[in-house]
């Protein structure tokens, strides 16, 4: 079948988009639709009726862009593919129906989990990790899990419901249990079935998996009811072809091209996540590195932030009302603030901050609260102020790096996207500081995971490798590479320094000695 134009849809977690490309990957038509987590009952969530409101608002907006570009309502859509921030617990019944409510990647309740299950598999579980989730439930004898009869992730979940098909892009399925290039790793299985067991729960969990496929391979067609739930209008026809849901992490190395061995990238958003694909296994289990797969089915050491944007986010907001109350603008206003950032002090003025909005496994804290610190003595000044929060957002991503490079990992150039560098070249340089290495930007990085979607989108039922693939798409590709002098790398180091020396402070706030 000739794919002459392809639809990605990310369901990130701030903003649900979707973009609909050529044969070439030209971007025809986007649409997005915000949206956020809430904190209900003791878990980071999303409700079911949230998932499809704002999934619709934004096909929605997608079809109106394309309306008035071509003059002729969106009827059609030959290929499609559906990703979704990683991991998280999506347990569905034997009706196919959710048991309890999405609980998303940011929770980190699932400690005790995660430390059985990371000392049984000689092989780092994150407390985010589906695995982790349902073993979390089990041994705190939660009423749902005798009834689950399916587990899923976001992507997974909109693509069952739009196709009909139980199956998982195998970079989305290496966050939620160990896979090797073929799949699931069948003796890390039998293992868990067995310490399932233990715990009174006599089953097989890969029977509760979904199907694992790799990148091109056929994962179902858009049923009638499928067409109708994304497009509740009846305009947009059945019978698109789909190819496997992935994981943000997955679409985020097709978006920069960075699926081949000693490749890199970074997204930078709500949260970060730093991706290395490994030419040889790393020596040590490392609590602070996950990993995952390409959507080929290469191994990728991934360093996960729960934390990235949001504080940043928040005090940019709180800027533009202060902007708004004295009569002045907000354009452009986090570009301006950015930019003082470069007026900073060499110490940034002895500034310190956390932007914990919850749980951080990198540095050991299982919950959050943002706080920022200063001393007496120091510059307080707003160059000085969002250095710092620039800094502290990449601090964590910087520890992650530094125990890949201790392996002896490769990384000769970062491509980077996401919100982030919507910042532009502070943005860059920033993270170059903070990573020790070339940091490139694509034009397209503001497309991001819903480009790389629809790409994937594209490819399904080629028989080029996708690396080559890729090649031709990002011939012609137009990007920018910032290497930050050594004064910033060194001021940077500086900041790391007292950062990690100030986290003593951070668990405190956490653990509720000082809020």
């Amino acid at each position: 079948m000739q794919t002459d134009t392809a639809l990605g849809i990310e369901l990130g977690s701030t903003r649900v988009k979707a973009v609909l490309i050529d044969s070439d990957a030209n971007l025809l038509a986007e649409g997005s639709c915000a949206w956020e987590n809430r904190f209900s009952d003791g878990f980071w969530t999303y409700s079911e009726e949230e998932i499809w409101r704002t999934l619709q608002a934004c096909f929605a907006n997608l079809s109106k862009n394309y309306a008035e570009k071509f003059s002729a309502p969106l009827e059609r859509v030959d290929a499609i593919g559906v990703s979704a921030m990683m991991h998280g617990y999506l347990a569905l019944g034997k009706d196919d129906n959710l048991l309890v409510p999405f609980r998303t990647w940011r929770n980190t309740n699932t400690g005790e989990a995660e430390e059985e299950l990371t000392n049984l598999f000689d092989f780092n579980i994150p407390m985010r990790w589906s695995v982790a989730h349902f073993f979390s439930a089990v041994l705190n004898k939660e009423p749902h899990v005798k009834e689950v009869a399916q587990l899923t992730t976001l992507a997974g979940y909109i693509h069952f419901k739009l196709t009909g098909e139980k199956v998982l892009g195998i970079g989305d399925a290496s966050g939620m249990f160990p896979c090797d290039e073929r799949g699931y790793r069948r003796d890390l299985l039998s293992a868990f079935d067995e310490l399932l067991k233990s715990k009174g729960q006599l089953l097989h969990f890969e029977d509760l998996l979904p199907k694992v496929l790799l990148a091109g391979e056929d994962a179902g067609t858009l049923t009638k009811a499928g067409a109708r739930l994304l497009d509740p209008t009846g305009t947009l026809q059945a019978g698109s072809v789909f190819c496997p849901p992935e994981g943000d992490a997955a679409t985020g190395m097709v978006a920069t091209n960075s699926i081949a061995p000693c490749t890199a990238n970074v997204s930078a958003g709500t949260s970060a996540f730093l991706m290395v694909v490994l030419n040889k296994p790393l020596e040590h289990l490392h609590r602070e590195i996950d990993i995952v797969s390409t959507p080929c089915g290469e191994p990728v050491a991934m360093v996960h932030a729960n934390n990235f944007t949001n504080e940043l986010n928040a005090w940019c907001d709180l800027f533009s009302e202060v902007a708004q109350l004295t009569g002045g603008s907000s354009d452009s206003l986090m570009l301006k603030l950015f930019d003082e950032s470069l007026q900073s002090d060499r110490d940034v003025g002895g500034l310190m901050g956390y932007n914990f909005l919850s749980g951080e496994p990198i540095v050991g804290l299982e919950r959050g609260d943002p706080i920022v610190i200063r001393g007496a003595e120091g510059e307080f000044n707003l160059a000085n102020f969002m250095q710092m929060q620039i800094y502290s957002a990449l601090a964590p991503l910087a520890m992650g790096a530094e125990i890949l490079f201790s392996e002896g990992a490769t990384i000769r150039e970062i491509c980077g996207h996401g919100g982030f560098f919507k910042a532009g070249a502070v943005a860059q340089t920033a993270m170059s500081a903070a990573l020790g290495v070339p940091v490139s930007v694509m034009k397209n990085a503001g497309e991001g995971g819903a480009w790389g979607m629809a790409i994937l989108a594209l490819y399904r039922g080629k028989t080029l490798p996708l690396e080559a693939f890729l090649a031709k798409i990002f011939a012609k590709a137009e990007k920018s590479t910032r290497t930050a002098p050594q004064n910033e790398i060194d001021k940077f180091n500086q900041f790391l320094k007292r950062y990690k020396t100030g986290l003593a402070v951070a668990k405190a706030a956490a653990e509720g000695a000082l809020c």
